[in-house]
Parts: structure tokens; sequence; C-alpha cells
């Protein structure tokens, strides 16, 4: 791998987004797929199963609130700062079901220092929004490479 300076943006934040996966066995345990990575944003994609299902027949909230989580933390991880979460909320909007197949699309809002504020918004394939995440990140002192 070349050096992190000699890198393109895109290059920077594939290079972070193969490293952050590599170690990422929460996401890949759900059977999520990270189908979008660039500068600030990240895509993620996860077809929701009978065991992510609660006592009404929907999704569990709290599913829905892990990949909007996990997008999140590649979208605020792409320019080879670790950074982590200080701050998030969602907002439900319509329950997901069995099989959905949904995608979380985090963009980056502001990136000001060490804070970062990122908007995801999950869908379903038919483009229904599921829910709206929020997320306030915060670079703490580590790079994934050197640079």
């Amino acid at each position: 791998m070349k050096p992190a300076a000699e890198m393109t943006a895109q290059e920077l934040a594939e290079a972070c987004a193969r490293i952050m996966w590599e170690d990422d066995n929460a996401s890949q345990a759900l059977g999520m797929e990270l189908v979008r990575i660039a500068p600030g944003e990240a895509d993620m994609r996860m077809t929701v199963t009978k065991a992510m299902t609660n006592g009404h027949g929907n999704m569990h909230g709290g599913y829905l609130f892990t990949l909007a989580d996990s997008a999140f933390a590649f979208a605020c991880n792409t320019y080879n700062q670790v950074t982590v979460a200080q701050h998030c909320s969602i907002t439900y909007v319509k329950p997901g079901a069995l099989a959905d197949v949904l995608t979380a699309r985090a963009r980056e809002v502001s990136r000001q220092g060490r804070s970062g504020i990122y908007d995801i918004s999950l869908t379903r394939e038919d483009g229904t929004v599921l829910a709206e995440f929020r997320g306030h990140s915060r670079t703490i002192n580590r790079t994934f490479f050197d640079k």
C-alpha cells in the first residue's frame, strides 16, 4: 500500500474501509455489506432476518440503529483519523419487515477540527424511508496507518 500522503481522497477512503472491515465482526455477523465508500460517505446494505424481528413481527429498532451506526462509522473514518461516535439519535418513520433489503446512506454534513456531523437515511429497496439517524463524531489520537 502506498503512503497515505500519496493517495487520492478516494484511495484513502477505500484503504481505511478495508482496514475497518477486517475487524468489524458485528457488521459482518449481521450480514451487512459495504456497497459504497467515498470521503465522508458510506452506503451499507442488510437483509432483515427472522432473528431481527420483534414481538410485533416488525424489524427490531435496535437492528435498524445498528445498520445506521455501521454506515456512520465507515463514513466518518475515511480520512485516516480513527473516529468514534460521540452522540447518535434516530427517528423511526416506518417499521422494517422480514426479508426487507435495507440501505443506510451516510453523508457528512460538517467536519470541523475533531468533530463531525453525519446524516444517515435508512430506506427499503423501493425508496421508502424507515428512519433518519444523525451521528456526531469525534476523532481520537490514532490513525489507521502511517501518513
